[in-house]
């Protein structure tokens, strides 16, 4: 960090903004989340001709990321970050009017695209509000999509249990998500102007990119591990351990609540042991949790493997889209949009992969796939060491 971001007063108003549209992003995908029985009804598919559209959402979504990357870049995230956040709004219109497989699926084209684009762009702007401060604030940014997604749980759960048409229900969260961003834009920055490197000078060099590459295989092991979780948590205390639904959502409630709390207190811890030490110990962490849950079929014990999973896992991510993001400043956008798409693969990912492998073995063996990610990850981590010492 350097002495001119640390004398200089941080861009509160920014933080705050770039908070609001985490937090927005999240309650815009539980929104959606949320009513895809509804519109799975309404449309009249089947439950694989979903899991199709669904990849096609998620296809959408990294194609965002690359466009929206650049762009960043070219255009200022100022502009970007509420043009992306105006599109998700709008698009959210689309799957609760859809009344067949094909227009869904166009719907979720839309819906994935702008989600990607969003993704990116809020997340070079948090690097940007992070480089003005002290110290570390980037996985507090993610705890408020966690967050902004708690709230639509409640929220959409309320206006499911009352009734409240689809279509009411996401065009709304539509209208907010429009309002909000355009509203919120005007106190974004932009980062400062790279000054022209002095004629005795040498032009700087563009970052390897077998360091993007890693930064990137690192995202795509953390982000496919918290797919796993997401779908097949509480599925593995049904069918393995035999638990009723009502006592196997507690599972993933676990590792949700450890994940959260973990991201807003990873920053300070950041400040005090930096980025590699919480990707590596984070993902030994990790690693132990659910290896407690494969190796203790007892569901006491199997909750706190579970929280101590999303625990672990809670920091790493945000520490590899902040390197990424520093890699080169000419080129953030751009930079985050490989690690960021990267990572998302791996979410996707994850959940397929576990399902087709209990084709050949039990859920709990197959969940040693993620447990030898996060110990790849432990090893792999020291990549981050020289990115922190030319931080500071």
């Amino acid at each position: 960090m350097s002495i001119d971001t640390v004398t200089a007063a941080p861009p509160r108003a920014a933080r705050v903004a770039t908070w609001t549209y985490f937090g927005l992003n999240g309650f815009a995908v539980g929104m959606w989340v949320v009513h895809i029985p509804n519109v799975e009804r309404a449309t009249g598919i089947t439950h694989s001709t979903l899991g199709l559209l669904l990849l096609v959402l998620g296809g959408a979504a990294f194609i965002g990321m690359q466009v929206a990357g650049p762009l960043a870049d070219r255009v200022g995230q100022r502009r970007l970050v509420p043009a992306a956040g105006v599109l998700l709004g709008l698009s959210l219109f689309g799957p609760g009017l859809a009344g067949s497989w094909w227009t869904l699926g166009l719907a979720l084209l839309a819906v994935g695209f702008g989600n990607g684009a969003i993704d990116v762009a809020m997340n070079s702007q948090a690097v940007v509000v992070e480089r003005a401060y002290p110290r570390p604030i980037m996985a507090a940014f993610h705890a408020m999509w966690s967050i902004g997604g708690a709230f639509a749980a409640l929220i959409g759960a309320a206006a499911l249990k009352a009734d409240v048409p689809t279509a009411v229900s996401l065009s709304t969260s539509g209208v907010v998500c429009i309002v909000v961003s355009l509203a919120a834009g005007r106190y974004l920055i932009e980062p400062p102007p790279q000054p022209e490197p002095a004629a005795d000078q040498p032009e700087r060099i563009a970052p390897p990119r077998k360091l993007v590459w890693q930064l990137g295989g690192l995202a795509f092991g953390l982000m496919l591990a918290e797919g796993v979780a997401n779908d097949w948590a509480a599925l593995q205390f049904r069918d393995v351990l035999g638990t009723s639904a009502s006592t196997a959502a507690y599972a993933y409630g676990a590792f949700a609540v450890a994940m959260t709390i973990g991201r807003f207190a990873t920053d300070r811890v950041a400040a005090l042991i930096g980025p590699m030490a919480i990707v590596r110990y984070g993902a030994a962490l990790a690693a132990i949790g659910l290896t407690t849950v494969i190796a203790v079929p007892w569901v006491p014990v199997a909750l706190i493997g579970w929280a101590l999973f999303g625990l672990g896992l809670s920091g790493g991510v945000p520490q590899l889209f902040t390197a990424a993001g520093n890699l080169d400043t000419r080129a953030s956008g751009a930079l985050m949009a490989k690690v960021v798409g990267l990572g998302y693969v791996g979410l996707l990912a994850g959940p397929a992969l576990i399902g087709g492998l209990t084709h050949w073995m039990p859920l709990n063996v197959a969940f040693a796939l993620p447990v030898v990610l996060c110990v790849l990850t432990v090893i792999a981590a020291p990549v981050l060491r020289p990115l922190a010492a030319a931080k500071d």
